[in-house]
């Protein structure tokens, strides 16, 4: 059970529209001017929010930086963490992560620990995504995995996604998605959601991500991006 009672979702997003710069995914409005973006980095939004109250919260301050590794590493990371610079190792089982991301995380199904089967693409969901990082009482939750993904490994991993789709769609319509108990009819929402981001915005996020690594910036409207059968 989440102990912090999560804030009204509209007073979370503090940026809109109406402020002069504001960031939502793969846009940015700069002085009522709209542009097309391809990576978003998370990275600074995650960083802005230590010693800061938290915008889906009511009351307590971040304490900590959660673009910092993870106490049991990159290496020990779980196979099912798509790539990016978030990903989980060994978290707790107590059902917590889809509490708060229900876009971002998902649950495996031997111990039912946490994985992030899509990365954040707007501030919000980082939000959400260190709430669930927060409520894991384990901590198991790192941010620096550009220091380790390349575009090579990007690439070895989405060519063995097969394996990742096998997986998520016997949990995904399996026993789990008919149980009485209710957090496990939601695990098996969680891997369905996988499937659908591998079948489909996985494979564009990765191109712009393996850009970012390898150019260290993202690219420009209609510049040409890698591809992942390379």
């Amino acid at each position: 059970m989440i102990t912090r009672l999560l804030a009204d979702s509209s007073a979370a997003a503090a940026t809109g529209p109406g402020n002069r710069s504001w960031t939502d995914g793969r846009r940015v409005r700069l002085s009522g001017m709209l542009r097309t973006m391809t990576y978003w980095d998370p990275i600074p939004t995650v960083r802005a929010l230590v010693g800061e109250p938290h915008p889906l919260w009511r009351g307590d301050l971040v304490r900590h930086d959660w673009s910092s590794p993870a106490p049991d590493g990159w290496e020990r990371r779980d196979w099912r963490n798509v790539p990016g610079p978030f990903y989980t190792a060994n978290t707790d089982n107590c059902f917590t992560g889809r509490q708060c991301a229900p876009h971002q995380v998902a649950y495996e199904d031997e111990y039912c620990s946490e994985f992030v089967y899509r990365q954040p693409v707007r501030d919000v969901e980082v939000h959400e995504l260190t709430c669930a990082a927060e409520c894991d009482p384990f901590g198991a939750y790192g941010g620096d995995g550009d220091s380790f993904w390349t575009p090579e490994l990007v690439r070895d991993w989405w060519r063995e996604r097969g394996k990742a789709r096998e997986w998520a769609m016997r949990v995904g319509w399996g026993e789990w998605a008919t149980s009485e108990r209710a957090e496990l009819r939601d695990a098996a929402a969680g891997a369905r959601a996988y499937a659908a981001h591998l079948g489909h915005g996985l494979g564009e996020y990765l191109r712009d991500y393996v850009f970012w690594l390898a150019e260290g910036r993202p690219a420009a409207p209609g510049e040409r991006l890698p591809k992942l059968d390379a």
